[in-house]
Formats: structure tokens, sequence, C-alpha cells
């Protein structure tokens, strides 16, 4: 099984950026994708990206073009580059590893905090 663990949130003002990490001992070797969601005050928890383990990456239709998924295999940490973000970007991040030996464990997510 394969334990994520989200860094990197924080508050930013409206068009600004920020990436968010989620390190995954082993996923790398467990041929695991990763999945990032994100849950904003009194919503649902909604899909935002994810990076197959073939490198293959999908975005939400809010995320495209502004936020940008990508993989340091060596420090099996996956990123989540996120630009022009706004207040409706104000969620709390997390990420899940997927595939048949990774265990489809949560982190304890990131606060990103977007002020207008």
């Amino acid at each position: 099984q394969v334990q994520p663990v989200e860094s990197g949130g924080g508050s930013v003002e409206t068009g600004g950026s920020l990436t968010v990490s989620c390190t995954a001992p082993g996923f790398t070797s467990a041929r695991c994708g990763m999945h990032w969601y994100r849950q904003r005050t009194g919503k649902k928890r909604e899909w935002v990206s994810l990076l197959s383990s073939g490198g293959s990456a999908d975005y939400a239709d809010f995320a495209k073009d502004r936020f940008t998924i990508s993989v340091d295999k060596e420090k099996d940490t996956i990123y989540l580059q996120m630009n022009n973000l706004t207040p409706e970007d104000t969620a709390v991040y997390s990420c899940v590893a997927f595939g048949p030996s990774c265990g489809n464990l949560w982190g304890q997510g990131t606060q990103v905090t977007v002020s207008s």
C-alpha cells in the first residue's frame, strides 16, 4: 500500500500561482497512478487531475489550461502546479494513489486559500 502525504498549500491572491506536492514512498516502484481531488467548504469532494503510471495526464474542465500535474519519480512525488488561481479554487487538496498494488489510501490534504 502507498500512503500519500500532501504539502505545499498556502495562501495566495487572485491570479497567483501555487504548487502542491504529494509524496508517496513506493508509488513509482508499485506502478501506481495518482489522483488529485479537492474539497471546498460545504461542497462534495471533486476530482481535479490524474497522472497514470504510464505518464498520461487528465484534468477536470476547470483545471484545464491552468493546472499542470507532473512527477519526480526519484522523489516519489507528484506535483500539481496551479496558475491563475481564483477564490473558487480555495479548497483542501488531497491525493490518492490508484492501481492494483496501491491501496487507494488518502493523504490528510493540504489547504489552499485564494483571496480576492
